[in-house]
Parts: structure tokens; C-alpha cells; sequence
């Protein structure tokens, strides 16, 4: 009877354990559907809000406001810089300093001492900043480009001059346009190589050059209650502090031998575009952007027929030089030769005048005059085909007297 009880016992316990455990394992199935089922439903949520983000740009999410509160300021105006809607204003001010290591420890002294008055007689915050670039030199090599293009117009017109002294054979001229132009060549050829030099050291990404900029700010609650005035007003307002303090800092640091400019509107803008843009400064440089007007909906060119027009000037500049140049020559060797027949037909008519006085022994007077008369007029008449000019009768006492002037002049010359 006792074994039987134990054996009954004993199977009430084990179908008491089954029990249970088929109720846990139920349990456990449930709570892990209803896991799945939330996880699907965060999954879902997930989709959605990837979705919409996916779709941000046409959403309210990334705003322009957004943007320009990720760039910290508002606008750049009047050479400041804007902040939190009109109430902080800032200007910059770079500063140039010395070389402190290479000076005598009176003047480091005095240096010291000047930035130690500039530090007391500060009554506003400021900040220092530091930025470090490399090293610009497009502006530099662009305008020695421009002078290498002026010395070569120089050096141009020099040789067109050398070729028409050599045309009129003036040897004078021809050895002072030569001296010119070998002084001119070796200009042209000291500035092409600095050019290629400046060039070449643009290039090397690894010469920089740092930089120290003074922060000076000011806020618009410094005036007081600016509600009745307009945004014109108050950035005016703040404008004239503003540049007050600029000014008074900047001669406070030239006590410590450090002079200081304020920046204007695009220096800074190329300030921040340095500090947001560290890796892309050099691929798209701001100054370069701003000459190639990237920032101007449209670009104003010359119409068509006016390039044209500008065109045929320029050809018919050309051609009116050429044509002057060579009617020049031209005239210069016809004018020369004019001289040399007109002094060859005076000195004809001076010794057939010379000759009929020789004679005059043996004629009459009246024979004597008309001869001399012949005489001038056929050299009048020479000489006007020279000239061109219309031919002009004397009377018998004007030739008279030109014949005396001649034999007289003759005479003091032998």
C-alpha cells in the first residue's frame, strides 16, 4: 500500500512538471510574437522616417534658416560681419608683425611693453585668431605677366623704328635704337624668368604663410532700446562703433610695433570660406570665383555687331599705321631727291650766270639782260617741274638783282 502511494505521488509530479512546463513554453511563444510584431512595427516607423528623409529637400526639415544657423552669421555687410539677427556685429583686423627674434632686447623690451599697454587699456572682449594658408601668388604673377606683355609692346615698336632708320640709312639713329633694343631684351628676359620662377613656386602646395587676425565684436544692446530704430539705423550705428574700436585697437597695437588693417567686405568672406572650406581652398579659390563671376545670375557681354565694329577699327588701325609708315619712306626719299635736282639745276644757273659775265665785255647790255633772263626762267621752269609749282615771270630788274645776289654769293664763297 505504501509503494502504490509513493508511485501515485510520483506521477501527479511529473504530470504537474509537464504542466507547467508546456505553460512556460506557451508563454515564452506569445511574448516572443509580440516582440517580433513590435519589432516590425519600429521597422515600419524606421521606413517611414527614412522615407521622409529621403525626401527632406522638398520637407521643411533642412530649411535655409537651418543653414545659415550651421554657418553661424547672417550676411557680410559694410566690412562686418552679422550675427544672431542684427544683435552681435563683427569686424577683423589683420595684423603685420615683427620679427621679434631678430630684434635687440631694448627693442624687445619696448615691444613688450607696448603689448602690455594694449592689453590695459582694453575695456571690451576680443578675440585672436590664427589661420594658416598657402601661399597665393596669383595676383603677383598676374601682374608680372602684364609687365612681361608691356616691356614686349616696348620692344615692339623699338624694332618697327630700327627698320625705318635703316630704310632712311641714319646711322645715329640706327645705333640708338639698337642699344635700345638690346636693353629692352634683356628686360624681357629677366622678367620672363622671375615670372616662370613665381609661377613655379605657386605651384608647391607646401610653402604657407600664417596669418593673425584681431576679432572685435559689438553688440546692438550697447545702444540701449533699439526698437524704434530700423535695421538700417542700427547696422549704421553699429558700423560707427564698430570702427571706432577697430581704429583705437589699431593704434594701440602700432605702441608694440604691430600695424593692423581692417578687413573689407570680400577679404572677409574669404576668411570664413578658408575656415569652412580647409581641404577645397585651393581647388576653387574664392578671388578666382569672384573674377570669374560665378555668383551673377547673367553675364553682361559686348553685343555682337559691337565686337564686330571693334574688330574692323582695330584692322583699319592697323592699316592706317602700315600705310602711314611706308608714305613716310616714300616721301622722304622723293623729298630728298627734289632737294638734290633743285640744288643741282641752282648751281647750272649759277655758272651760266658767271659765264655771260665773263663775256659781257663782248656783248651788249641789252644782250647781257636778256641772256640772264633766259636763263633764270629756264632754271624757274626747271625747278618748277621739280616742285610742281606754276611758274612765275620777273621783270628785267628783278633778275637784274637775283643775278648780282648770285655772282655776289658766288663770289664769297670761291
Amino acid at each position: 500500500m505504501d509503494g502504490q502511494t509513493l508511485q501515485t505521488i510520483t506521477n501527479i509530479a511529473i504530470i504537474v512538471l509537464v504542466v507547467v512546463v508546456v505553460i512556460i513554453g506557451l508563454m515564452l511563444f506569445v511574448s516572443s510574437k509580440q516582440e517580433k510584431g513590435k519589432g516590425t512595427n519600429k521597422k515600419g516607423s524606421n521606413k517611414e522616417e527614412n522615407g521622409k528623409g529621403s525626401d527632406s529637400k522638398y520637407q521643411p526639415g533642412l530649411t535655409r534658416e537651418s543653414i545659415y544657423n550651421f554657418m553661424e552669421f547672417d550676411e557680410i555687410k559694410d566690412n562686418m560681419i552679422v550675427r544672431k539677427g542684427r544683435k552681435q556685429y563683427v569686424m577683423v583686423i589683420q595684423c603685420q608683425g615683427v620679427n621679434y627674434d631678430l630684434l635687440s632686447e631694448e627693442e624687445k623690451i619696448a615691444v613688450e611693453e607696448g603689448f602690455v599697454q594694449f592689453l590695459n587699456i582694453l575695456r571690451y572682449p576680443i578675440q585672436l585668431y590664427v589661420q594658416t594658408r598657402s601661399l597665393n601668388l596669383r595676383d603677383i604673377t598676374d601682374e608680372y605677366k602684364k609687365k612681361v606683355r608691356q616691356v614686349e609692346d616696348e620692344l615692339e615698336q623699338i624694332r618697327i623704328q630700327l627698320r625705318d632708320a635703316q630704310l632712311r640709312k641714319n646711322e645715329k639713329a640706327i645705333k640708338d635704337l639698337k642699344f635700345q633694343e638690346k636693353r629692352k631684351k634683356n628686360i624681357l628676359e629677366y622678367t620672363s624668368d622671375i615670372t616662370d620662377y613665381v609661377g613655379r613656386l605657386s605651384l608647391n602646395k607646401n610653402v604657407l604663410q600664417q596669418k593673425t587676425y584681431v576679432v572685435v565684436s559689438y553688440f546692438s544692446s550697447e545702444l540701449g532700446n533699439v526698437s524704434t530704430y530700423s535695421k538700417e539705423e542700427i547696422d549704421n550705428m553699429c558700423f560707427s562703433e564698430l570702427y571706432t574700436r577697430c581704429e583705437s585697437l589699431i593704434r594701440s597695437l602700432a605702441t608694440s610695433s604691430v600695424s593692423g588693417r581692417v578687413l573689407n567686405s570680400e577679404e572677409l568672406a574669404e576668411l570664413l570660406y578658408v575656415a569652412y572650406n580647409r581641404d577645397d581652398e585651393e581647388l576653387i579659390q574664392l578671388s578666382k570665383a569672384l573674377d570669374a563671376e560665378y555668383d551673377a545670375l547673367y553675364n553682361i557681354g559686348k553685343d555682337v555687331l559691337e565686337k564686330k565694329k571693334q574688330q574692323i577699327e582695330e584692322k583699319m588701325d592697323m592699316q592706317a599705321a602700315k600705310l602711314a609708315s611706308e608714305s613716310l619712306i616714300e616721301a622722304d626719299k622723293e623729298l630728298k631727291q627734289k632737294k638734290a635736282e633743285l640744288a643741282r639745276t641752282e648751281k647750272v644757273k649759277k655758272r651760266a650766270l658767271n659765264i655771260v659775265d665773263q663775256y659781257k665785255d663782248q656783248m651788249s647790255d641789252d644782250l647781257v639782260r636778256g641772256t640772264k633772263k633766259k636763263i633764270i626762267e629756264k632754271t624757274q621752269e626747271e625747278q618748277s617741274k621739280i616742285t610742281g609749282q606754276a611758274q612765275e615771270k620777273l621783270s628785267s630788274e628783278q633778275i637784274e638783282k637775283l643775278s648780282k645776289r648770285t655772282i655776289k654769293g658766288k663770289k664769297t664763297t670761291v
